[in-house]
């Protein structure tokens, strides 16, 4: 029976001998998953912010008021011919007391941005709930040009630009991982290879003594799980940390950026697994030459 003690002291003295190469293949296993990581939350951003804004308003029109020679009643024309588009599934009016008041419950951590506004600043609007969120162009196409309109907001072109950097991080994600996933096992199969070198004599006083293959191995297939999971740790952790900044310190505008941490949990898990996986992948290949069954 192979204690657990000596077979991790021995993975971890043997890594602090090669420490130059441990470190290498362990960034190389850094980069990949924390790319394949970073795509995979990306995805995640982009899906729940589609759902949102699938069930929510999508739609936002700002509308001129009397200063603009704009009055209640063209609103209220121009809601009704909103109501009537085959796009859209509901609208409604916001007027401007009720859009201030949206906005001091929006802004009420920011007390100097309160004190310079009041109600004739929030100007009224128009929400509007698309049948087909795909739909959001020929919205903002019947409204061109409309005198009543100052400003029309949608979340389409948003979602167009998340879904083309998260395809191009996709994209890159991959080759990465596969690139830098073949590096590490590479390197790590190196790692091993080295580590059996420098105790060749050992090795071969425990061969003369009768320890079997499995006893010399497994001390060299930890070592090569734990820079994996070392690596994968490392990519998961730092990205994890980089959301929680992102989200708790940077305005993104109409974005969520609230992923559940039950994600994380899973989606890290599967990740440390995968780095285990390329460590021993790595060590195994390393032992072949000198090991065999």
């Amino acid at each position: 029976m192979i204690r657990l003690g000596y077979v991790l002291r021995d993975a971890f003295v043997s890594m602090r001998r090669n420490v130059l190469v441990v470190t290498g293949a362990m960034i190389a296993v850094f980069i990949s998953l924390f790319l394949a990581f970073l795509a995979v939350v990306g995805n995640e951003v982009v899906r729940i912010n589609t759902l949102l804004w699938q069930e929510g308003e999508q739609v936002i029109v700002f509308l001129y008021d009397s200063d603009e020679g704009i009055s209640v009643q063209d609103h209220t024309v121009l809601l009704g011919e909103v109501q009537g588009w085959p796009e859209v599934e509901a609208a409604r009016y916001v007027d401007q007391a009720e859009a201030y008041q949206e906005f001091l419950v929006l802004f009420e951590d920011s007390p100097s941005i309160l004190e310079v506004a009041d109600q004739s600043d929030v100007p009224a609007s128009i929400r509007i709930k698309l049948s087909d969120l795909d739909a959001y162009r020929d919205v903002e196409i019947r409204l061109d040009g409309n005198p009543a309109v100052r400003r029309v907001v949608t979340p389409g072109e948003v979602i167009e630009r998340l879904s083309s950097v998260t395809n191009a991080l996709n994209v890159t994600a991959i080759v990465l991982v596969g690139v830098l996933g073949l590096a590490a096992v590479v390197l790590i199969s190196n790692t091993i290879r080295l580590a059996i070198y420098a105790r060749r004599d050992e090795v071969a006083v425990m061969r003369l003594v009768g320890a079997s293959n499995w006893f010399i191995r497994i001390p060299f297939l930890t070592e090569g799980v734990l820079e994996g999971l070392v690596g994968a740790g490392l990519g998961v952790g730092t990205v994890v940390l980089l959301f929680n900044f992102v989200a708790g310190n940077v305005e993104v505008g109409i974005i969520t950026l609230a992923v559940d941490n039950v994600f994380f949990v899973r989606w890290g898990s599967a990740f440390l697994l995968f780095g285990a996986f390329a460590g021993l992948l790595g060590s195994s290949l390393g032992l072949r030459r000198f090991l065999k069954t």
